[in-house]
């Protein structure tokens, strides 16, 4: 999901340890290192679990189970002779905890831009969008079941088509967008592997991933007309309306930092390269902090991540090879660009995974002058090495070393 799709176990390559501002906030064995893990273009396995993973999924797995009995337990207790059965209750129960987690799946990806501390929670997002799509099928049986199930026509069909007034806001079918958000996940769960990554290519697997927006409206739709009529009142429209705001806050607050955070030197030309394209300035070099990124928005609208390594910057591009992670919101672990989403790796000066992985991202050239990063709009091929320029002090010119094809060996 958010960049953001959710997706199923496994295909994640080990990159708990790599969240950026808590890279090492978990075990060191989950990290993406040389010859560890598992990656796309090493091989796949249906469902990759570690001990950080399983006990994840154990964890959330009980949580599940634990809140829709103590609401069905609580439902029952206090509506007393008025209560409906159990299987409505558990319907309403798996709707509940569903929309809860799509909520908090939606609000990961902002809330580890605003505050990098909450990056760890990236790490297991795929689980959790596995979940709420099993906890979406979950809720629509149930509900095909008991309200469809007892007749002579198809259930799904009864259900959907009873009795439709869509011009009418307080018979609207509520269940409709109910089931078209359940395909929408369905489909997510369905290609978020990294198999239909590499099959569908990044752009092709984003978009499809995007559409968790439109699931999104979809169930508040569904939520809020099914709400309207059945149990009329203030409360489950105020508390639906403030998880929209939650949700959409985050994520304006999350673009509006990234904005700001690319206009770092203002994007301004700088310098002529040899062909006179103009060189684009990236800040102050002295600033940007050891094994960290400054992230510099290029005139065409791409963006660079400009790494320090000790006493010499190495630029890239800011999006991973695997879902388009940012890169310049990473750190150095290992000695390797970490990517802040999965945990993948890549040497800053060529832009290359570490064997046995194969993702590259394109390099840039850069220089250092009078304490300023010039960086060279042009990209260069992916995993083309181009040797690290010494940061200079102010009025020192240093020169960026010239690129050389990396070895396809």
């Amino acid at each position: 999901m958010d960049d953001l799709g959710p997706g199923p176990p496994g295909g994640d390559r080990g990159g708990g340890g790599a969240a950026a501002g808590a890279g090492r906030a978990v075990s060191g064995q989950h990290r993406r290192r040389p010859g560890r893990g598992h990656a796309v273009s090493a091989g796949y396995k249906a469902v990759q679990w570690n001990a950080h993973k399983r006990a994840y999924d154990a964890a959330a797995v009980s949580a599940v189970v634990v809140f829709v009995g103590v609401y069905v337990g609580v439902s029952a207790a206090a509506l007393g002779p008025d209560s409906p059965g159990p299987e409505v209750l558990a319907l309403r129960g798996l709707g509940l905890c569903g929309l809860a987690l799509l909520h908090a799946a939606l609000c990961i990806g902002p809330m580890a831009r605003l505050w990098p501390g909450l990056s760890p929670l990236l790490y297991n997002r795929r689980h959790l969008g596995v979940m709420i799509a099993t906890i979406g099928a979950s809720h629509a049986a149930i509900a095909v079941g008991y309200y469809g199930g007892f007749g002579v026509r198809n259930p799904v069909l009864a259900v959907v088509d009873s009795a439709p007034t869509f011009g009418s806001v307080s018979r609207f079918p509520f269940e409709t967008l109910g089931m078209l958000a359940l395909v929408i996940l369905g489909v997510m769960a369905a290609t978020s592997h990294d198999f239909w990554l590499r099959r569908l290519g990044p752009r092709a697997w984003k978009s499809i991933h995007m559409f968790v927006y439109l699931a999104y409206a979809l169930l508040v739709g569904h939520v809020a007309w099914g709400v309207m009529q059945s149990e009329p009142g203030p409360v489950a429209p105020a508390l639906l309306g403030l998880g929209v705001l939650t949700v959409s806050g985050l994520h304006i607050a999350a673009g509006l930092k990234e904005l700001r955070g690319a206009r770092v030197g203002g994007g301004a030309p700088a310098q002529a390269a040899g062909d006179g394209t103009p060189w684009v300035d990236g800040g102050d070099a002295g600033t940007i902090a050891d094994g960290r990124a400054r992230v510099v928005a290029l005139p065409g609208g791409d963006r660079v991540a400009v790494y320090r390594q000790g006493s010499a910057l190495s630029a890239l591009a800011n999006r991973c090879a695997h879902q388009g992670g940012p890169l310049g919101e990473g750190q150095v672990i290992d000695g390797c660009v970490t990517c802040p989403w999965h945990g993948y790796q890549y040497v800053a000066r060529n832009g290359s995974s570490p064997p046995p992985f194969t993702d590259k991202v394109a390099t840039y050239r850069l220089s250092v002058r009078s304490g300023r990063v010039l960086i060279d709009p042009r990209a260069l091929p992916p995993g083309t090495d181009v040797p690290p320029t010494p940061i200079a002090p102010s009025g020192g010119v240093p020169t960026a070393g010239s690129p050389r094809a990396e070895d396809p060996s």
